[in-house]
């Protein structure tokens, strides 16, 4: 005898990105106004810098307005997304009382968006979650598209689901109290979407770069405003990274393997200048972008203060061993995404845009680096 379980699905998880400043009020407003339905308790959160900048008052303001609310504090840094982290908040919660009607408030970088999105999508199978980005880097890239996960010795990113927020709110104004070398941090991910998909965005920041880091409110709001389109473009195509959505990891395969092996010494976008440089020079070797056009990209990465050498203190060969963590790699060979020229990505076929490399054509290229 056999059964046919029918569960065929019409899922719509459209959501609203707002861009603007001082976004708390507009945050209870949109809680009170059933964002999230009838629920009246929510679970803040956040890190250990960011939990006295704008968690704490967040926090605040959501018991003010009547609901309740627990604040759960993870230590700052990339060292956090982890599994043992997701444990922390889950078991916090349980010991609180939380249960399935509860929703959770990210309010902080991408570290907090990421881990804190995957409790959202495991936590009693599943409860409703929105990011409060506070970083350059959170607003340009972890907290939207729905990609959650957490790190492990063996790989980066490969535990975690997609899921997505109820609503993200992207408050410019946080990126004042950043260090610069986390807006110059947050401005690799930026150089990015330009380089694989918006060549006007490119061609601003070359053009206004300095104005960026110096947090100029309408250079902020541009790119801010940029970084969602060009996301979204791709995301709306390929929601869970069946071909186009990989082109979103263009520098990824060398940054996260470096980020990984200086033992988080650089911040997560310093990584991922080294690797979008060390792609653009294979690019170039290989005939997919200009020399011209690839010294272009590694001018502005330099100017918005990003490295794009590999540290003498990261070993080399431990490096290309990482390269094969990579969540591209197939069949054990190694696979990058290359832009082309500047604004477009190379496609190698329908839907293919992953090309399989040697281990000695990136070799040679992180040598010279």
């Amino acid at each position: 005898m056999k059964f046919n379980c029918e569960l065929k699905k019409v899922v719509d998880d459209s959501y609203d990105i707002e861009i603007g400043r001082k976004l708390q009020n507009t945050l209870i407003s949109d809680l009170k106004s059933g964002l999230v339905g009838k629920i009246g308790k929510f679970a803040v959160v956040t890190d250990s810098i960011v939990v006295d900048l704008y968690a704490r008052e967040i926090y605040e303001k959501i018991l003010n307005a009547g609901f309740k609310a627990d604040l759960f504090v993870i230590p700052e840094g990339e060292k956090s997304k982890t599994r043992a982290m997701k444990e922390f908040v889950e078991d916090s919660m349980l010991e609180k009382g939380y249960r399935r009607d509860c929703a959770v408030v990210a309010v902080g970088g991408g570290v907090v968006t990421d881990l804190a999105g995957f409790v959202a999508g495991t936590f009693g199978r599943g409860v409703p979650f929105v990011n409060y980005a506070t970083t350059l880097l959170a607003a340009a890239d972890a907290s939207v598209g729905g990609k959650t996960a957490v790190d492990t010795p063996l790989a980066t990113n490969l535990i975690g689901i997609f899921n997505q927020p109820k609503k993200v709110y992207l408050d410019i104004d946080t990126w004042k109290t950043l260090p610069r070398e986390q807006l110059s941090s947050g401005l690799a991910e930026t150089i990015k979407h330009g380089c694989l998909g918006d060549r006007e965005l490119f061609e601003y920041l070359e053009k206004n770069v300095e104005k960026v880091l110096d947090c100029d409110v309408c250079a902020c709001e541009y790119i801010a405003e940029r970084n969602c389109a060009v996301k979204y473009k791709v995301v709306m195509q390929d929601e869970r990274e069946s071909g186009l959505r990989e082109v979103l990891n263009l520098g990824h395969t060398v940054g996260r393997a470096v980020e990984t092996v200086s033992d988080y010494r650089l911040y997560h976008g310093e990584a991922v200048a080294i690797g979008i440089a060390a792609q653009a020079r294979l690019g170039e070797k290989l005939g997919y972008i200009s020399a011209d056009n690839e010294k272009r990209v590694e001018k502005l990465l330099e100017r918005a203060g990003l490295p794009v050498e590999i540290p003498d203190y990261v070993d080399k060969p431990e490096l290309v061993k990482k390269l094969y963590t990579d969540k591209k790699v197939r069949d054990g060979k190694l696979r990058f995404v290359f832009q082309k020229e500047i604004g477009e990505m190379m496609c190698f076929g329908e839907n293919q845009y992953g090309k399989e490399i040697t281990e000695k054509e990136i070799a040679e290229i992180m040598e010279e680096m």
